[in-house]
């Protein structure tokens, strides 16, 4: 590499290749393949959360539900099933619920809450009790003794209205009239009829007989003359026989009923005591009211026959085994109805359809009763209603069980079924921002949610992390059937870890993406016919992963070679500067230069954010700039206010910018332009800055370098590119391995610094020292932009002052 004035600089800066990656020995596994290895089901290093899980599981105070916050694919809901798998928490409380006809009500059916599996067995006998009522009661009222007593009542009704009737009976007969008794409809009416040779006729049929001859015709006018005076007296007698009748239809009804109850004893009698409670008592007196009063008197030919086993019969909507263990429940669709329950109306016909207890269906929260639910807190605030219905449950310890959405096109009548008393435990799975979001707007979430099970996201990077990683690949392996790994690859696989765990001795937490490089690993070791997957099997795959979604990294280096997009990676530009930004593509992150630029001139405009001008540029962004100005006065202590126009921009750049990450390139693209001295464009630098010089950390340093390594490593490589980056990020570099060669062979290579002044001596290979006075040394960048900053404010001063409203001077 030539030799520049700061060379010094560029040597203690300059990272060495063994520095640029961290390497997973492999020979430190004891292990040929995974094959030997046994596996087990624990998560790995989350054992503070694994405490907060089992205290949320095994503690049944009020409120103590469970919050899993952490990232996916760090085994959050692995862990919730195995503990519970392993835990077997055990229930006393368990309940089965039944719901039955509310005669009173239908709209409102009945609860019946039952002992554990007794549902089915109540149901059963219900339907006994209605094949009796509907196929053998009839026959048993019309048996003896029933009948017996039934026909000595009406015996005795007989008697008393004869003993009424008998007499009046004499004096119309010595008077040549009968009464007789005739049906109209429903009811029983009595007559006086004229007698001729012994029988009864109708008056109407009297005058005819006379008109022929055959009855006299003083027989006419002995019924004209009797009929008014007895017709008085028989109904006198008519009243008191028919409250005759009425009660003795009343003591035949009792009668009836009184030989139903006894013979319905059977039935519930031992119901009652098998299954004692107010519940079931009021429903079975119910039933026994319903059967007594419409039920035992033959319905006629025009009335619709009701169903007895459906209005008997008996809906479980939940029952339990004989086991004790605590019910396990994890909705993956928690919307209202999956969560509540439901009522199922019957749509027979094109009629409004009917609904009944037999349609009411049981959802997650009461399968779950004295026991746990798992719900994702994503997917249960993405369905409308469902996280206010599961609180409002949680909340108040009562289930309301919703009928579906009224339709007009579909009407139906609506039943509410009474609501269940419920305990349950739920364990909601969610991230960080949720949790934060649901704590400041909910008052009942952090009441109900008490416990919180914080997953972390990295390992330490040590021995113990290590071994970790080689126990999941060797479970993940023989639960799914893949090769053996060997132990280069699962040093591979640690290695990747590191690289997505982008910080200094930690692997990633989040086994779900190792997971998912293994198993492509494995695709490729088969597709060689390998037995066991290697290191370069696994650092295939993560070529092929980015190759897979690298489409956006090769679109920005076919704009750069066909001149689209203006990057310079040779030679030396004034107030130009290589920025580094990154992309996402998926789970992936890509890093590529971007072009800042900076002019300045005299003038009292300050500094100007082109981009914010423009509403490009996010907050952070903003904030970066703004220090900026505050480091110039650091930078540059005058005896007087900084007075100059400057503006700083991302060229090139049509959509938004954020962050701070390029504050540092923006403050020596600055200086280059204040002091009209060249920097390299063999360099591209990120890192944030604070009002005091100090360079700070960012994220995606990997990306960056690597990005601006594709760029010169397209257009060819010079052994005087490289990037500048904060030593904070030092510690935390996994660079691909084509990187790191490069590097090693003074290729390419990766600065890291701490102070502003650094980066400034590395860009335009001038030192940049300051003396104990303050001043900075001869020809240096920051002594030369002093010497313009005080031309610029001898000008402002020069310049003539313009009075408001005039316009400004010419000439």
């Amino acid at each position: 590499m030539p030799t520049r004035p700061a060379d010094s600089t560029a040597e203690a800066c300059r990272l060495p290749a063994e520095k640029l990656r961290w390497r997973c020995d492999a020979s430190g596994y004891a292990f040929e393949t995974t094959a030997e290895l046994k596996t087990s089901d624990e998560i790995i290093g989350q054992e503070t959360a694994r405490q907060s899980l089992v205290f949320g599981i095994e503690c049944l105070a009020p409120g103590q539900n469970v919050y899993v916050r952490g990232m996916r694919g760090t085994g959050r809901i692995t862990m919730v099933r195995q503990l519970l798998r392993s835990l077997k928490p055990q229930s006393g409380g368990k309940r089965d619920y039944c719901y039955v006809q509310n005669f009173s009500r239908p709209d409102r059916p009945r609860l019946l809450v039952l002992g554990q599996g007794r549902g089915p067995l109540f149901r059963d006998q219900m339907t006994e009790l209605a094949e009796f009522v509907s196929e053998g009661l009839s026959k048993a009222l019309d048996s003896e003794p029933f009948l017996s007593e039934r026909e000595a009542v009406r015996e005795k009704i007989q008697a008393s209205a004869q003993k009424l009737s008998g007499p009046l009976e004499e004096k119309l007969a010595s008077n040549g009239l009968a009464l007789v008794s005739m049906q109209q409809g429903p009811l029983t009416t009595t007559a006086i009829f004229p007698v001729v040779e012994g029988e009864a006729v109708p008056p109407d049929k009297l005058r005819k007989l006379i008109a022929e001859g055959k009855a006299p015709a003083e027989a006419w006018q002995n019924y004209q003359t009797h009929q008014p005076v007895f017709q008085k007296e028989i109904e006198l007698i008519g009243r008191e026989i028919g409250e005759i009748f009425g009660d003795g239809r009343q003591e035949m009804q009792k009668l009836r009923e009184d030989a139903t109850r006894m013979l319905l004893g059977r039935f519930t009698e031992p119901l009652l005591e098998e299954f004692p409670g107010e519940g079931v008592a009021g429903f079975l007196d119910e039933v026994l009211r319903d059967v007594a009063e419409h039920r035992i008197t033959p319905a006629s030919d025009d009335e619709e026959q009701e169903d007895l086993y459906a209005l008997y019969g008996v809906n479980v909507v939940l029952t339990h085994s004989t086991s004790q263990d605590a019910a396990l429940v994890e909705e993956v669709v928690p919307s209202m109805v999956n969560l509540l329950g439901t009522v199922e109306p019957n749509w027979s016909g094109n009629q409004v359809a009917s609904s009944d207890y037999r349609g009411v269906r049981a959802g997650a929260i009461l399968n779950a009763d004295h026991g746990y639910l798992i719900l994702e807190i994503e997917d249960l605030l993405t369905e409308s209603g469902a996280y206010r219905s599961l609180m409002r449950t949680l909340r108040t310890g009562r289930l309301e069980i919703v009928p579906p959405e009224f339709s007009w096109l579909r009407p139906y009548a609506v039943v509410q079924p009474e609501p269940v008393s419920v305990q349950l435990r739920v364990i909601l799975i969610g991230d960080i921002e949720t949790y934060y979001l649901l704590d400041q707007s909910d008052p009942d979430f952090r009441e109900l949610f008490k416990v919180l099970a914080d997953f972390e996201d990295l390992l330490p990077r040590d021995e113990d992390g290590l071994r970790h990683y080689a126990q999941v690949v060797a479970r993940l392996a023989s639960e799914e059937k893949l090769l053996p790994f060997h132990r280069t690859a699962v040093a591979a696989l640690a290695e990747h870890g590191a690289r997505i765990a982008r910080r200094a001795d930690r692997l990633t937490a989040k086994f779900g993406r190792v997971a998912d490089l293994a198993r492509e690993a494995d695709y490729l070791a088969r597709a060689a016919g390998n037995q066991v997957v290697s290191g370069d099997d696994v650092r295939n795959a993560v070529k092929r992963t980015r190759a897979r979604a690298s489409l956006p990294s090769r679109r920005f280096q076919e704009m750069i070679d066909s001149g689209a997009l203006r990057i310079e990676t040779t030679g030396s530009q004034t107030g130009q500067i290589n920025g580094l930004a990154v992309m996402q593509a998926g789970p992936l992150t890509y890093g590529f230069p971007a072009r800042i630029t900076a002019t300045i001139g005299p003038g009292t405009a300050g500094l100007i954010n082109i981009d914010g001008h423009a509403s490009m540029s996010g907050s952070i962004h903003t904030k970066g700039f703004y220090i900026l100005g505050g480091l110039l006065r650091t930078l540059l202590r005058t005896s007087h206010p900084l007075s100059f126009s400057a503006s700083i921009t991302f060229e090139q750049s049509y959509g938004l910018i954020d962050g701070d990450s390029a504050s540092g390139a923006e403050m020596v693209c600055l200086l280059s332009a204040l002091s009209d001295i060249p920097i390299h464009q063999s360099l591209a630098m990120t890192g944030a800055i604070d009002q005091l010089g100090n360079v700070q950390a960012i994220g995606g340093v990997n990306e960056k370098i690597e990005g601006f390594f594709d760029t010169c490593r397209h257009r060819g490589l010079t052994g005087e590119q490289g990037v500048v980056i904060p030593f904070a990020n030092a510690s935390d570099l996994m660079l691909r391995h084509d990187v790191v060669e490069a590097c090693a062979a003074g290729q390419f290579q990766v600065f890291a610094v701490s102070r502003i002044e650094q980066a400034i001596e590395l860009f335009t290979s001038t030192a940049c020292k300051q003396s104990s006075d303050g001043s900075w040394s001869a020809g240096s960048v920051l002594a030369i932009a002093f010497q313009k900053a005080e031309e610029y404010w001898q000008k402002t001063l020069a310049a003539p002052q313009r009075i408001p409203g005039q316009s400004p001077a010419v000439g």
